[in-house]
């Protein structure tokens, strides 16, 4: 089976999508960033500790 090189349209379009170099994170968005993942840690476990509550007195009744 004869493998076909790409058209010229593919490989531009190819070119486009290509990874771009990304600029490490400043100070702020890193404290963004980790303010964004605790206070959805924080929502997991205050989700976790109602749905044990609901269990519980769900059991009692």
């Amino acid at each position: 089976m004869r493998r076909y090189s790409q058209s010229h349209a593919a490989k531009e379009a190819n070119s486009l999508f290509k990874q771009t170099v990304t600029k490490p994170a400043t100070d702020y968005e890193k404290a963004e960033q980790t303010f964004h993942a605790n206070r959805e840690r924080l929502k997991a476990e205050r989700l976790a500790r109602e749905a044990e509550r609901r269990s519980q007195s769900e059991k009692t009744n």
